[in-house]
């Protein structure tokens, strides 16, 4: 069955970077758009970062802009969620998506940002 794994949630303070990994199996992963989402307390879950599956062609949201960077390794069927200049408002929940004819989310994976 498909599922999705994030991991390389942390701690971490303001000012500083991570590295969220998002492991895939039971499907293609090479032929699907793949999403990071995110949810902060008492927030609806939000779109931060899309990358589709060959160009890889990405799109933000403005408020990570040229902080956050998404990529892919279709070998490794991962999708990767670089982080840097963490602000508190980026403490979530971090998710990845995928819609394969039946919308696909892993388990989440922690950001706390301290100021």
């Amino acid at each position: 069955q498909v599922r999705l794994v994030e991991s390389g949630g942390a701690l971490v303070d303001s000012g500083g970077s991570l590295r969220l990994s998002c492991t895939a199996s039971g499907f293609t992963f090479g032929t699907g758009v793949m999403y990071w989402y995110r949810q902060a307390p008492g927030k609806e879950r939000e779109l931060i970062a899309t990358i589709t599956e060959s160009d890889g062609f990405t799109q933000y949201t403005d408020s990570v802009k040229g902080r956050f960077a998404i990529s892919r390794d279709n070998a490794k069927n991962t999708v990767y969620l670089q982080m840097n200049n963490l602000k508190p408002e980026d403490t979530a929940v971090y998710y990845c998506n995928t819609f394969r004819g039946v919308e696909y989310w892993g388990q989440g994976t922690q950001v706390t940002v301290s100021s």
